[in-house]
């Protein structure tokens, strides 16, 4: 099913003249709206950090996890993990308050036990040795094989901790290939899977030129990492998506994730290259690192009308290679960017993808 910018409804048959639903259907769905808009801010969150084993021996994870103080039962139909993208950690993406909330907190008040994750490389999860040396020394390193093993590990840790037997998974940008990819394989691990911002088959002519080798890992600055992100959005309204302030506490946050680039001057963000060589090897070059026919629960593709690194050409492309059936849906936020959960019309994002995973689609 395909929802075109600021209107969602799921599991029914859409044409282009309307929308059929069956009526308990209907009147799932509006319930699932009005919970998407109506949670409690004022709820207190407990919030707890974990540094759990990786695969590998030597490398720890961050986890970090949120929920209600009054949550007392944890359920499968309840349980999200947030998998970050390719040049920041998830902390600095999922759960940086703007104006007071954040995206995780959204969706721990509306009753959700919610988890984030940093890949090895990233953030607060162990650093590889070879980003303590200069970048062009090695060559790249945690690639998206690697990424989704840890992804496994924190799946595994969270369900044994629940007691749970599934969770649903969500992924932006680059974390969409690691959770489809681990989907793919583990069906009966997944509850519901939200892609947002998805990487696919790239569509548009490569450059001439041959790419320039890469090194173990990449360092940006945040204003040239704001204009990779924002890109697609006219230039007279990137100020007006994310504010100066928005900006800066970004900016902050995505820094002191990484205590040496921070020290650097100018500050940069660095992040493991391994996700650019699969870029090369796998989305560059038509080649689908996983297969969404093999995906079989409920999936969310979200996708911003501005987003230039992954635009609705692929997402849509992406969508019509799930099976097909009711539980599927493709909605487009307007007026947003690849950024646009850090952007003014976040809260639009956030609603839509509460409806979904709180809706009445299950397998």
């Amino acid at each position: 099913m395909i929802i075109t910018r600021r209107h969602a409804l799921c599991c029914s048959t859409l044409a282009l003249g309307g929308v059929v639903l069956a009526p308990q259907l209907a009147k799932a769905e509006t319930a699932a709206r009005q919970s998407a808009i109506a949670a409690d801010p004022a709820q207190k969150l407990v919030t707890e950090q974990f540094m759990i084993d990786a695969a590998d021996p030597g490398i720890k994870l961050y986890v970090r996890n949120k929920h209600t103080e009054d949550l007392k039962q944890f359920s499968s139909e309840k349980t999200l993990l947030f998998v970050h993208g390719a040049t920041q950690p998830s902390e600095a993406t999922f759960d940086l308050p703007l104006e007071g909330l954040s995206w995780m907190d959204y969706i721990a008040q509306h009753g959700w036990d919610v988890y984030l994750i940093d890949v090895r490389g990233y953030g607060r999860s162990t650093r590889p040795p070879e980003m303590d040396q200069p970048a062009a020394r090695n060559p790249p390193i945690v690639t998206t094989d690697v990424a989704v093993k840890d992804i496994g590990s924190t799946i595994d840790f969270i369900l044994q901790r629940r007691g749970l037997s599934k969770l649903s998974l969500m992924g932006w940008s680059w974390g969409t290939v690691i959770v489809g990819a681990y989907t793919a394989d583990h069906n009966d691990k997944v509850d519901r899977l939200v892609l947002y911002a998805p990487t696919w088959l790239r569509t548009s002519p490569l450059p001439q030129a041959a790419p320039p080798p890469l090194g173990a890992y990449v360092a940006a600055p945040m204003a040239t990492a704001r204009e990779r992100l924002q890109a697609g959005a006219p230039d007279d309204r990137k100020n007006d998506l994310m504010p100066a302030s928005w900006f800066e506490a970004w900016s902050a946050a995505a820094l002191a994730s990484d205590p040496a680039g921070s020290k650097q001057e100018p500050p940069v963000l660095r992040s493991p290259a391994g996700v650019f060589q699969d870029n090369r090897n796998y989305w560059d070059a038509g080649k689908a690192y996983y297969d969404p026919e093999r995906i079989k629960i409920p999936t969310l593709v979200v996708v911003a009308e501005w987003d230039r690194l992954t635009p609705s050409q692929g997402a849509q492309a992406l969508f019509h290679k799930l099976p097909s059936g009711p539980n599927k849906r493709l909605v487009e936020i307007g007026e947003g960017t690849h950024f646009v959960m850090l952007e003014k019309n976040r809260i639009q994002l956030f609603q839509e993808v509460q409806v979904f995973l709180d809706g009445p689609c299950r397998n």
